[in-house]
């Protein structure tokens, strides 16, 4: 097909707005958030501006949007050591030990700041019995920071009510930002619904970022942000993969639909070096629903089990063991997923929560009203972070105190934040014992472009941060970000791009609709139109080509040398397809750019899977034509970077170094 261009015939110019500012923190998540609140604090002083700008509503934006019943991530009284261990042991051995070890150390504080700021935490009374949130604070028990004992549901994680969670500290992002709006006089700093689409690099200076660019999704305007210093903090991928709930339910993810890889498409865009893009995240959950598992594994102490009631870890732990020790110590998040997909390819599913058993044990040593609040809590486990799931049980007359409840592996995800480590490599802190002198250049968090910092996510190699520690990330970030711009006072932006030239490149898709929409073979279907494609078809086959060749649900998370390169074909000719993208509207005109960006990220993860020859994440995918880990060629990171001037990829071997010692034997 002949190549689209706009003139900004068929489809009104917009309005373009030039915002000038010293830091720009792209995404109001949680790690968006912690960077407000912190580089306020320093930048106000020195009257920096700081401006923020959201895809959303900072409010309710990012993973933590709905709510969360539990805070993953809270040292405690436990080593930070161990932490360190915990997280390279549930990622198969690898991580950045120099940011795992960073963030632990900071990640406290920003959980004592959410409680001061009004969220609700469980605590222990005198006896040792659990109170949740409301309960603790009626009875005045004292605060986490004075001594409070949390109500863990495992080593790492504290209980909490958590259904504003989100609203809490989003608030206190934006105070924070009225404040440096006051300091330093500025009309706006916080632009919401808009969607950055593009970082924009610097004219004059090599690897060097300047700006970015986006447009609202409310009204015809476009964006263009001048920056010092900018911190990519926009989420992960979801809906890469064909999802298993499909038709009407095919919205419903564990992750949250809006993070559709923008962060990793205008970092790896821009030039910056991504690690460990292989990694992906499959979480066990209850089946179509997506509702959460943790709560009812760690502190409702449920079990679950194949059909025949066996306990599937259990039963393939010797298996396991001499298959990949000495990551079967304890059995990490994917192993576990490994058993269950060995019982459900043997046919001995499905895979069940007993759900029943554990409330029904729980309550034996309650009398009623303490077993009415139990039963509250466990509904509130979903109703605060999946409340689809609730409706779905309703729908089926399932009571989950009375039977048991079916789990089922998701579809792949791409994240930095949970269980996984896909994202950019970023500069440590550079006061790590044993850490390499390479792993830090001058500012904690920036990424190999110069003034692009990166937090939550987005930051590869560092996994099992949860919320709380994209918070404190955002913050290590935030504060980084500020040190930078002082250091570079006299840096003026100037674009490499013209503006002109990507405000045309964006509109584009509404520019094709409007030139094509009435050349139809059936008018009262404007998706049948030999000209373009809409978003959500072109989401449908990048899914499919996904779930297909680089294995997604229906090939048992599976794939190979030969899967993967056709698959990589296969995303060469959707990227052509792309270019004939059409949008009707500025809503579509976020989902065609959602699926540029996921096409960016669905590359690198194919790249990168094909480059590691491996299975180094079983139960999250395999490699068919290498089955099993090989630590003695692949016990390294996976680098990767993308020329921005010729779009070729190189991916590479950097090695792994261990900062933290192995526990004693015991």
């Amino acid at each position: 097909m002949e190549q689209e261009t706009n003139e900004f015939r068929f489809v009104e110019k917009p309005e373009v707005v030039e915002v000038e500012t010293d830091l720009l923190l792209m995404g109001g998540g949680m790690a968006g958030a912690g960077a407000a609140f912190e580089a306020c604090r320093w930048a106000n002083p020195k009257n920096l501006k700081v401006v923020m700008v959201d895809k959303a509503a900072v409010e309710r934006s990012g993973a933590v949007a709905q709510g969360l019943s539990a805070i993953n991530t809270y040292i405690g009284e436990n080593d930070l050591d161990d932490y360190v261990r915990y997280v390279r042991g549930d990622l198969m051995g690898i991580t950045r030990e120099d940011l795992v070890y960073d963030l632990g150390r900071h990640v406290d504080d920003s959980v004592h700041l959410f409680e001061e700021w009004g969220l609700p935490i469980w605590k222990k009374d005198d006896e040792g019995h659990s109170m949740d949130g409301h309960q603790a604070r009626d009875a005045g028990t004292a605060l986490l920071k004075d001594g409070g004992t949390p109500v863990r549901s495992g080593k790492w994680q504290i209980m909490i009510n958590g259904e504003s969670y989100k609203a809490i500290v989003g608030e206190v992002a934006k105070k924070a930002l009225e404040t440096n709006k006051e300091a330093t006089g500025m009309e706006e700093n916080l632009y919401e619904r808009v969607f950055c689409t593009r970082l924009l690099l610097d004219a004059n200076e090599e690897n060097r970022v300047a700006g970015a660019i986006g447009f609202s999704v409310r009204e015809n305007k476009v964006y263009v942000f001048k920056a010092n210093a900018i911190l990519n903090g926009s989420g992960g991928a979801v809906n890469v993969f064909r999802p298993r709930s499909v038709g009407e339910g095919m919205g419903r993810a564990w992750f949250p639909v809006w993070n559709s890889g923008s962060g990793y498409a205008m970092g790896a865009q821009a030039g910056a070096e991504m690690t460990l893009m292989e990694n992906r995240f499959v979480p066990m959950r209850f089946k179509d629903g997506y509702g959460p598992v943790g709560a009812w594994f760690l502190f409702f102490k449920a079990k679950a089990t194949n059909g025949l009631g066996e306990d599937y870890c259990e039963k393939h732990a010797d298996m396991i063991h001499e298959e990949f020790a000495p990551y079967d110590n304890p059995m990490g998040t994917c192993l576990r997923n490994h058993a269950a997909m060995i019982e459900m390819a043997d046919g001995n599913g499905p895979i069940i929560m007993h759900t029943d058993k554990a409330m029904q044990a729980l309550a034996e040593s309650m009398d009623e009203k303490q077993i009415k609040h139990l039963e509250a809590e466990a509904w509130e486990d979903f109703l605060d972070m999946t409340i689809a799931q609730a409706g779905l049980w309703a729908a089926e007359n399932v009571e989950p105190d009375k039977v048991p409840s079916e789990l089922m592996p998701s579809e792949p995800y791409l994240l930095g934040s949970h269980a996984g480590c896909a994202g950019f490599w970023v500069s440590g802190p550079g006061d790590i014992e044993g850490a390499p002198d390479e792993w830090s250049w001058g500012y904690n968090r920036m990424s190999t472009v110069k003034g692009l910092f990166m937090a939550g996510d987005v930051v590869g190699a560092s996994g099992h941060k949860f919320s709380s520690g994209s918070h404190a990330e955002g913050r290590i970030a935030g504060k980084a970000m500020v040190a930078f711009c002082l250091d570079n006072a006299d840096y003026t932006p100037t674009f490499k791009e013209s503006v002109d030239e990507l405000v045309a490149e964006m509109y584009l898709p509404m520019e094709i609709h409007g030139k094509h929409k009435a050349y139809t073979t059936a008018p009262e279907n404007i998706d049948v139109n030999p000209n373009y494609i809409r978003p959500r078809m072109l989401q449908f086959r990048l899914m499919k080509i996904m779930d297909e060749y680089v294995g997604g649900v229906s090939t048992q998370y599976k794939t190979s040398k030969s899967l993967l390169e056709e698959g990589l074909r296969k995303l060469d000719v959707l990227k052509e397809d792309s270019k004939h993208l059409a949008a009707q509207d500025l809503h579509e005109l976020l989902r065609c750019w959602e699926n540029y960006h996921r096409i960016w990220a669905a590359e690198a993860h194919a790249r990168h899977i094909l480059f590691r020859e491996e299975s180094r994440y079983p139960g999250y995918y395999y490699r068919g034509d290498f089955p099993g880990i090989d630590d003695e060629n692949w016990k390294c990171f996976t680098n990767s970077k993308v020329n921005p001037e010729t779009g070729e990829w190189d991916v590479k071997k950097v090695d792994y170094v261990q900062l933290v010692a192995a526990p004693a034997p015991a």
